[in-house]
Protein backbone atom coordinates (compact mmCIF):
# COMPACT_ATOMS: atom_id res chain seq x y z
CA UNK A 1 0.00 0.00 0.00
CA UNK A 2 1.46 3.76 -0.70
CA UNK A 3 0.49 6.59 1.23
CA UNK A 4 -2.20 7.45 -1.85
CA UNK A 5 -3.87 4.11 -2.32
CA UNK A 6 -5.64 1.50 -0.14
CA UNK A 7 -7.25 -1.77 -1.83
CA UNK A 8 -10.14 -3.89 -0.16
CA UNK A 9 -12.75 -6.11 -1.07
CA UNK A 10 -16.61 -5.77 -0.04
CA UNK A 11 -17.21 -9.53 -0.62
CA UNK A 12 -17.01 -9.62 -4.56
CA UNK A 13 -16.51 -6.32 -5.43
CA UNK A 14 -13.11 -5.12 -5.58
CA UNK A 15 -12.30 -1.63 -3.95
CA UNK A 16 -9.89 0.99 -3.90
CA UNK A 17 -9.67 3.81 -1.49
CA UNK A 18 -8.16 6.72 -3.50
CA UNK A 19 -6.59 9.88 -1.83
CA UNK A 20 -7.04 13.50 -3.47
CA UNK A 21 -4.64 14.52 -0.69
CA UNK A 22 -4.49 16.13 2.56
CA UNK A 23 -6.13 19.86 3.53
CA UNK A 24 -5.14 21.35 6.73
CA UNK A 25 -8.75 23.16 8.61
CA UNK A 26 -8.57 25.39 11.33
CA UNK A 27 -9.59 23.35 14.24
CA UNK A 28 -12.37 25.72 15.90
CA UNK A 29 -14.04 25.17 12.31
CA UNK A 30 -14.61 21.77 12.79
CA UNK A 31 -16.00 21.76 16.51
CA UNK A 32 -17.45 25.09 16.02
CA UNK A 33 -19.85 24.74 19.51
CA UNK A 34 -17.51 22.73 21.30
CA UNK A 35 -16.24 24.44 24.61
CA UNK A 36 -12.79 25.36 24.20
CA UNK A 37 -11.38 23.77 26.99
CA UNK A 38 -13.04 20.38 26.60
CA UNK A 39 -12.10 20.32 22.80
CA UNK A 40 -8.85 20.69 24.35
CA UNK A 41 -8.80 17.61 26.59
CA UNK A 42 -10.47 15.95 23.76
CA UNK A 43 -7.45 16.26 21.21
CA UNK A 44 -5.13 15.41 24.17
CA UNK A 45 -6.97 12.14 24.49
CA UNK A 46 -7.14 11.46 20.82
CA UNK A 47 -2.94 12.64 20.15
CA UNK A 48 -4.73 15.57 17.84
CA UNK A 49 -2.49 18.80 16.97
CA UNK A 50 -3.88 21.92 18.28
CA UNK A 51 -4.78 24.87 16.14
CA UNK A 52 -4.98 22.76 12.72
CA UNK A 53 -6.61 19.67 11.49
CA UNK A 54 -4.71 18.05 8.34
CA UNK A 55 -7.59 15.65 6.72
CA UNK A 56 -7.68 13.51 3.88
CA UNK A 57 -10.03 13.51 1.03
CA UNK A 58 -10.61 9.88 0.20
CA UNK A 59 -12.41 8.74 -3.04
CA UNK A 60 -13.65 5.17 -3.61
CA UNK A 61 -13.77 3.45 -6.42
CA UNK A 62 -15.57 0.63 -6.99
CA UNK A 63 -15.15 -2.53 -9.27
CA UNK A 64 -18.51 -5.05 -9.15
CA UNK A 65 -17.55 -6.96 -11.96
CA UNK A 66 -20.01 -5.41 -13.98
CA UNK A 67 -19.48 -1.84 -13.30
CA UNK A 68 -16.57 0.96 -12.44
CA UNK A 69 -17.98 3.20 -10.09
CA UNK A 70 -16.02 6.12 -8.46
CA UNK A 71 -17.54 8.30 -5.42
CA UNK A 72 -16.49 11.62 -5.70
CA UNK A 73 -13.68 13.50 -7.40
CA UNK A 74 -12.07 15.35 -5.33
CA UNK A 75 -10.60 18.84 -5.47
CA UNK A 76 -9.64 18.66 -9.36
CA UNK A 77 -7.51 21.08 -11.44
CA UNK A 78 -8.83 24.34 -9.95
CA UNK A 79 -8.01 22.57 -6.11
CA UNK A 80 -4.65 21.71 -6.91
CA UNK A 81 -3.84 25.14 -8.82
CA UNK A 82 -5.17 27.05 -5.16
CA UNK A 83 -3.58 23.94 -2.28
CA UNK A 84 -0.70 22.07 -4.06
CA UNK A 85 -1.11 19.37 -1.65
CA UNK A 86 -4.82 18.23 -3.31
CA UNK A 87 -5.73 17.26 -6.86
CA UNK A 88 -4.19 13.91 -6.60
CA UNK A 89 -6.91 11.84 -7.52
CA UNK A 90 -7.15 11.92 -11.11
CA UNK A 91 -3.11 10.84 -11.38
CA UNK A 92 -3.43 8.19 -8.62
CA UNK A 93 -6.26 6.75 -10.66
CA UNK A 94 -4.06 6.89 -13.42
CA UNK A 95 -0.73 5.23 -11.93
CA UNK A 96 -3.16 2.01 -10.94
CA UNK A 97 -4.28 1.99 -14.54
CA UNK A 98 -8.01 3.07 -14.32
CA UNK A 99 -8.28 5.06 -17.68
CA UNK A 100 -11.09 8.09 -17.19
CA UNK A 101 -12.97 6.58 -20.46
CA UNK A 102 -13.71 3.39 -18.27
CA UNK A 103 -15.73 4.73 -15.27
CA UNK A 104 -19.22 3.62 -15.99
CA UNK A 105 -20.81 5.45 -12.92
CA UNK A 106 -19.64 9.13 -10.79
CA UNK A 107 -21.52 9.19 -7.77
CA UNK A 108 -21.55 12.73 -6.20
CA UNK A 109 -22.32 12.82 -2.43
CA UNK A 110 -22.73 16.43 -2.36
CA UNK A 111 -21.48 19.41 -4.24
CA UNK A 112 -19.00 21.31 -1.76
CA UNK A 113 -15.85 21.72 -3.76
CA UNK A 114 -13.59 18.53 -2.36
CA UNK A 115 -16.15 16.14 -3.71
CA UNK A 116 -17.05 18.16 -7.52
CA UNK A 117 -13.60 19.21 -8.16
CA UNK A 118 -12.84 16.62 -10.31
CA UNK A 119 -15.79 16.55 -12.58
CA UNK A 120 -14.47 18.39 -15.04
CA UNK A 121 -10.66 18.58 -16.71
CA UNK A 122 -9.09 22.21 -17.27
CA UNK A 123 -10.84 23.03 -20.32
CA UNK A 124 -14.41 22.79 -18.50
CA UNK A 125 -15.04 19.26 -20.36
CA UNK A 126 -16.30 16.16 -18.32
CA UNK A 127 -13.36 14.37 -16.99
CA UNK A 128 -15.19 10.75 -17.38
CA UNK A 129 -16.65 11.63 -20.71
CA UNK A 130 -18.99 7.87 -20.90
CA UNK A 131 -19.65 7.81 -17.39
CA UNK A 132 -23.44 8.18 -15.77
CA UNK A 133 -22.84 11.03 -12.86
CA UNK A 134 -25.77 10.96 -10.16
CA UNK A 135 -26.83 13.24 -7.49
CA UNK A 136 -29.61 13.80 -5.30
CA UNK A 137 -32.36 15.94 -6.76
CA UNK A 138 -32.51 18.59 -3.82
CA UNK A 139 -28.69 18.75 -4.33
CA UNK A 140 -28.57 19.65 -7.72
CA UNK A 141 -31.26 21.81 -7.37
CA UNK A 142 -29.83 24.13 -4.57
CA UNK A 143 -26.65 24.83 -6.26
CA UNK A 144 -27.93 25.48 -9.35
CA UNK A 145 -30.71 27.96 -7.80
CA UNK A 146 -29.40 30.63 -6.09
CA UNK A 147 -28.04 29.01 -2.68
CA UNK A 148 -28.53 30.96 0.64
CA UNK A 149 -25.11 29.68 2.40
CA UNK A 150 -26.27 32.61 5.18
CA UNK A 151 -26.14 29.71 7.84
CA UNK A 152 -22.45 28.35 7.09
CA UNK A 153 -20.71 29.41 9.67
CA UNK A 154 -17.14 29.95 7.29
CA UNK A 155 -16.21 33.19 5.95
CA UNK A 156 -17.57 35.34 2.63
CA UNK A 157 -14.49 33.92 0.97
CA UNK A 158 -15.35 30.21 1.09
CA UNK A 159 -18.73 30.36 0.37
CA UNK A 160 -17.80 32.41 -2.76
CA UNK A 161 -15.34 29.53 -4.04
CA UNK A 162 -18.21 26.99 -2.93
CA UNK A 163 -20.82 28.90 -5.60
CA UNK A 164 -17.73 29.40 -7.89
CA UNK A 165 -17.04 25.97 -8.17
CA UNK A 166 -20.25 24.19 -8.28
CA UNK A 167 -21.38 26.80 -11.03
CA UNK A 168 -17.85 25.54 -13.09
CA UNK A 169 -18.05 21.77 -12.47
CA UNK A 170 -21.95 20.59 -12.12
CA UNK A 171 -23.21 22.49 -15.49
CA UNK A 172 -20.92 20.59 -18.06
CA UNK A 173 -22.49 17.33 -16.75
CA UNK A 174 -26.03 18.30 -17.18
CA UNK A 175 -25.91 15.93 -20.23
CA UNK A 176 -24.60 12.51 -18.36
CA UNK A 177 -26.46 13.44 -14.91
CA UNK A 178 -29.33 11.00 -13.21
CA UNK A 179 -31.20 12.81 -10.80
CA UNK A 180 -32.57 10.72 -7.86
CA UNK A 181 -35.20 11.59 -5.29
CA UNK A 182 -35.56 8.23 -2.86
CA UNK A 183 -33.31 5.95 -1.69
CA UNK A 184 -32.55 3.40 -4.60
CA UNK A 185 -29.94 1.12 -6.20
CA UNK A 186 -27.64 2.83 -8.54
CA UNK A 187 -26.39 -0.27 -9.91
CA UNK A 188 -26.64 -4.36 -8.22
CA UNK A 189 -25.43 -3.72 -5.40
CA UNK A 190 -24.87 0.10 -4.80
CA UNK A 191 -27.68 1.93 -3.37
CA UNK A 192 -27.82 5.59 -3.06
CA UNK A 193 -29.56 7.06 0.83
CA UNK A 194 -30.46 9.98 2.03
CA UNK A 195 -28.73 11.52 4.32
CA UNK A 196 -29.43 15.48 4.50
CA UNK A 197 -27.96 18.33 6.58
CA UNK A 198 -24.50 18.96 5.61
CA UNK A 199 -26.20 20.04 2.93
CA UNK A 200 -29.66 19.48 1.27
CA UNK A 201 -28.80 17.00 -1.03
CA UNK A 202 -26.33 15.21 0.50
CA UNK A 203 -25.72 11.36 0.29
CA UNK A 204 -24.75 8.40 1.61
CA UNK A 205 -23.54 5.21 -0.54
CA UNK A 206 -24.17 1.87 0.66
CA UNK A 207 -22.22 -1.00 -1.36
CA UNK A 208 -23.89 -4.56 -0.24
CA UNK A 209 -22.10 -7.83 -1.31
CA UNK A 210 -23.20 -11.09 -0.19
CA UNK A 211 -23.21 -10.60 3.24
CA UNK A 212 -21.06 -7.35 3.60
CA UNK A 213 -21.71 -3.92 3.63
CA UNK A 214 -19.77 -0.84 3.42
CA UNK A 215 -21.28 2.52 4.49
CA UNK A 216 -19.36 5.42 2.96
CA UNK A 217 -21.13 8.36 4.70
CA UNK A 218 -19.26 11.39 3.15
CA UNK A 219 -19.32 14.19 5.45
CA UNK A 220 -22.06 12.58 7.54
CA UNK A 221 -19.26 12.94 10.29
CA UNK A 222 -15.71 15.09 9.22
CA UNK A 223 -13.60 13.25 12.33
CA UNK A 224 -13.84 10.22 14.82
CA UNK A 225 -14.65 12.87 17.46
CA UNK A 226 -17.65 13.88 15.78
CA UNK A 227 -18.31 10.08 16.61
CA UNK A 228 -17.96 10.24 20.11
CA UNK A 229 -19.55 14.06 20.67
CA UNK A 230 -22.41 14.18 18.52
CA UNK A 231 -23.51 17.34 19.15
CA UNK A 232 -20.70 18.91 18.18
CA UNK A 233 -21.48 20.32 15.24
CA UNK A 234 -18.87 21.79 11.88
CA UNK A 235 -19.16 24.99 10.36
CA UNK A 236 -19.62 23.00 6.88
CA UNK A 237 -23.11 21.33 8.35
CA UNK A 238 -26.14 23.97 6.16
CA UNK A 239 -28.39 22.72 8.64
CA UNK A 240 -26.99 21.19 11.97
CA UNK A 241 -30.15 19.58 13.83
CA UNK A 242 -31.28 18.00 10.63
CA UNK A 243 -26.99 16.49 10.11
CA UNK A 244 -26.97 15.99 13.96
CA UNK A 245 -29.71 13.64 13.57
CA UNK A 246 -28.57 12.45 9.98
CA UNK A 247 -25.63 11.35 11.73
CA UNK A 248 -27.54 9.31 14.71
CA UNK A 249 -29.57 7.59 12.27
CA UNK A 250 -26.73 6.12 9.92
CA UNK A 251 -24.52 5.98 12.76
CA UNK A 252 -27.20 3.45 15.10
CA UNK A 253 -27.72 1.63 11.91
CA UNK A 254 -23.99 0.99 10.48
CA UNK A 255 -23.60 -0.02 14.23
CA UNK A 256 -26.27 -2.35 14.52
CA UNK A 257 -25.72 -3.66 10.90
CA UNK A 258 -21.85 -3.98 11.91
CA UNK A 259 -20.89 -2.61 8.30
CA UNK A 260 -17.24 -1.58 7.53
CA UNK A 261 -17.59 2.61 7.27
CA UNK A 262 -15.62 4.89 5.08
CA UNK A 263 -15.15 8.41 5.93
CA UNK A 264 -14.05 11.02 3.65
CA UNK A 265 -12.06 12.73 6.18
CA UNK A 266 -10.96 10.32 8.54
CA UNK A 267 -7.08 9.24 8.68
CA UNK A 268 -6.35 7.42 5.39
CA UNK A 269 -7.68 5.12 4.41
CA UNK A 270 -11.23 6.47 6.34
CA UNK A 271 -11.96 2.62 6.57
CA UNK A 272 -13.09 1.08 10.22
CA UNK A 273 -16.44 0.21 12.25
CA UNK A 274 -18.19 2.14 14.72
CA UNK A 275 -19.52 0.52 17.99
CA UNK A 276 -22.47 2.45 20.37
CA UNK A 277 -20.47 3.87 23.25
CA UNK A 278 -22.91 6.02 25.85
CA UNK A 279 -24.72 9.24 23.96
CA UNK A 280 -22.12 8.50 20.57
CA UNK A 281 -19.90 6.04 18.93
CA UNK A 282 -16.54 5.02 19.19
CA UNK A 283 -14.59 4.90 15.95
CA UNK A 284 -12.71 1.51 15.44
CA UNK A 285 -10.00 1.73 12.46
CA UNK A 286 -8.86 -1.38 10.78
CA UNK A 287 -6.31 -2.83 11.14
CA UNK A 288 -3.83 -2.06 7.84
CA UNK A 289 -2.19 -4.98 6.55
CA UNK A 290 -0.13 -5.20 2.96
Amino acid sequence: MTSDIYRFRVGTSQCIAVSDGTFAYPDQSFFVNAPRKRLEQVFREHEVQQGAITTPWTCLFIDTGQQRVLVDTGGGPVGASMVPSIGKLLPNLQAEGIAFGGIDIVILTHGHPDHIGGNTDSEGKPTFPKARYVMWKDEWEFWMSEPNLAQLEVDEDLKQLMLMVARNNLPPIRGQLDLVDHETEIVPGIHAVPAPGHTPGHMVVIISSGSEQLFCISDVALHPIHLEQPTWYPAFDLVREQAMATRRRLMNRAATEKALVLGFHFPFPGLGHVIQKRRGWQWQPIEITG
